[in-house]
């Protein structure tokens, strides 16, 4: 709700009172940034895992694709960091929501929002970490391990942990009516994603005794819909924003 400048739930029906139009434009255009890179991050990562299932290119080319992918999917989580560091907190006597000066952080614990979005965001870093450490290859089964898998498996845990807490937040927000609701289906789209991201990673474990993952077309199939899911769930983000006339 504070993400489309509106001030909350009371009691189940909505309060009236929105953003000014100054901060609806501000919020509108950093979902659109957010949505955007989602969407282009998805659709580089589904690229990426059709490359690697078909081999095309080598595995240099999908892993390049993938950094490119995984840079769009940081700077989403960002954006969506600033749009809970500046959507409204309160209203004026005269019902209207204004916000604080703009702030490119924050430190909100207590907002089970906030912490949805940093949880997404500092897992977006694991996965750069994974992904450029992908990038360099010609790495051992070891350094596999401790590069690439180990910061892939956190990224993906940290996603989960997002998308759990968004969940509980929309929970308690709005308790009836839910499945009606865009910003639900985002989540739980997302949601989807990550648990498809985690299927892909265990499959994409390296056996030791062999220097093999343990199911190539998994971890290939598991990246490129789970990639996909980013995608449309940021697709239906751009339409998540305040009105133009708030």
């Amino acid at each position: 709700m504070r993400k489309r400048g509106v001030l909350a739930l009371a009691d189940g029906a909505e309060v009236r009172a929105r953003a000014d139009a100054p901060t609806a434009a501000r919020l509108r255009r950093v979902n659109a940034i957010s949505a955007t890179a989602f969407v282009l991050g998805g659709s580089l990562f589904a690229l990426g895992a059709a490359l690697a299932q078909g081999d095309v290119g080598g595995p240099r080319l999908a892993a390049a694709v993938y950094v490119v992918g995984g840079a769009f999917f940081t700077t989403g989580a960002y954006a969506g960091l600033l749009q809970v560091a500046n959507a409204p907190r309160g209203a004026d006597p005269d019902g209207i929501l204004r916000t604080p000066p703009w702030r490119w952080w924050s430190l909100e614990p207590g907002r089970l929002d906030w912490s949805s979005s940093v949880t997404l965001f500092v897992g977006t870093l694991f996965f750069a970490a994974s992904l450029l450490s992908a990038l360099i290859g010609d790495l051992t089964i070891a350094q596999e391990h401790r590069l690439v898998w180990s910061p892939e498996v956190v990224g993906c845990v940290l996603f989960l942990v997002s998308g759990h807490l968004a969940l509980t937040e929309m929970r308690h927000d709005r308790p009836r009516g839910r499945r009606t609701d865009l910003g639900w289906w985002i989540v739980v789209v997302n949601q989807l994603g990550s648990v498809l991201f985690m299927v892909a990673a265990i499959a994409a474990f390296v056996r030791p005794a062999t220097g093999d993952e343990l199911a190539v077309g998994i971890a290939n199939w598991g990246t490129l819909t789970g990639a996909l899911c980013f995608a449309v769930a940021g697709g239906m983000q751009e339409f998540e924003r305040p009105d133009a006339g708030a």
